[in-house]
C-alpha cells in the first residue's frame, strides 16, 4: 500500500462543477432511504383521525328519522286543511289561474281587487251570450271595495242566497252551494249593453271571504 494510499487526502469537487448528491455524500443516508428523524412508513402518523364520537352517530340517526316524520306531519295537514280546495281544483278544469285581462274585466264589469288570492276565471263565448266566470279570496276592505266598484253593497248581500245557477256551477266545477258552508248572494242586473253580475259569497272565513262571479253579456 502506498503512502498516498494510507493518508487519503481532501476529498475533490467533480470536475463538471455540480455538487454530489445527498444520498451520495460520505455519511448521509443512503439513496432512497428515509429521511433521519422522519416518520416510517407503514406506521400511524401523529395526531391521526379520531373515531367517530357517539353523539354525532346519534345524531345522523336522529335526523333519518325526524325528517321524513316531519313531512309526513306538514303533508296531513295541507291535506287536511286544503282538501275542499284541491277537490274543486281538480274538478274545475275550465278555469285558468290568474288575473282576467284588463279587457275582460272592463267588459264583464269584474274588477277584481288587488292582492286577492287562488284568482281564477274562465270565459264562454257564443253568438247568443258570453259568459265570464270568476272566482278570488279576498279579505273584508277587498270586497267592500269590489261591490262599490260594480255599485252596490255588502248589505245587499242576501244570507244563505246562492245566485250562481247549478249549471253554471257544474261548467267550471264550483262547489256551490254546498251543505254546511255560510253562503250569501245577490243577483245585479244592469241596463243593456251592461252586464249581467251573480255573485255568490263565502263567508266561512269572515275575514277572508271567497267570492264566486259569474257576468253574463248579451251581444
Amino acid at each position: 500500500m502506498t503512502a498516498a494510499e494510507q493518508h487519503p487526502g481532501p476529498a475533490m469537487p467533480p470536475t463538471d462543477g455540480m455538487r454530489p448528491a445527498d444520498g451520495m455524500r460520505p455519511g448521509g443516508p443512503t439513496p432512497g432511504g428515509p429521511t433521519p428523524g422522519g416518520p416510517t412508513s407503514g406506521g400511524p402518523t401523529p395526531g391521526g383521525g379520531r373515531p367517530p364520537r357517539r353523539w354525532l352517530k346519534a345524531l345522523v340517526v336522529f335526523l333519518l328519522i325526524a325528517i321524513p316524520a316531519g313531512y309526513l306531519v306538514i303533508s296531513a295537514l295541507q291535506s287536511r286543511n286544503g282538501g275542499e280546495d284541491k277537490a274543486e281544483a281538480a274538478s274545475a278544469k275550465g278555469l285558468s289561474a290568474g288575473y282576467p285581462t284588463r279587457v275582460q274585466r272592463r267588459i264583464y264589469d269584474v274588477p277584481v281587487p288587488p292582492y286577492s288570492k287562488k284568482v281564477a276565471f274562465y270565459e264562454t263565448n257564443s253568438w247568443k251570450v258570453s259568459s265570464l266566470y270568476v272566482q278570488f279570496v279576498t279579505d273584508r276592505d277587498g270586497l267592500d271595495a269590489f261591490l262599490a266598484k260594480i255599485g252596490t253593497r255588502r248589505s245587499a248581500l242576501a244570507e244563505g242566497e246562492v245566485t250562481i245557477t247549478g249549471d253554471q256551477a257544474k261548467k267550471v266545477g264550483w262547489q256551490v252551494g254546498a251543505a254546511g258552508h255560510d253562503w250569501a248572494g245577490m243577483v245585479l242586473k244592469q241596463k243593456d249593453p251592461q252586464p249581467k253580475l251573480r255573485i255568490t259569497v263565502k263567508f266561512d272565513s269572515p275575514a277572508h271571504p271567497k267570492v264566486y262571479v259569474v257576468s253574463t253579456v248579451t251581444p
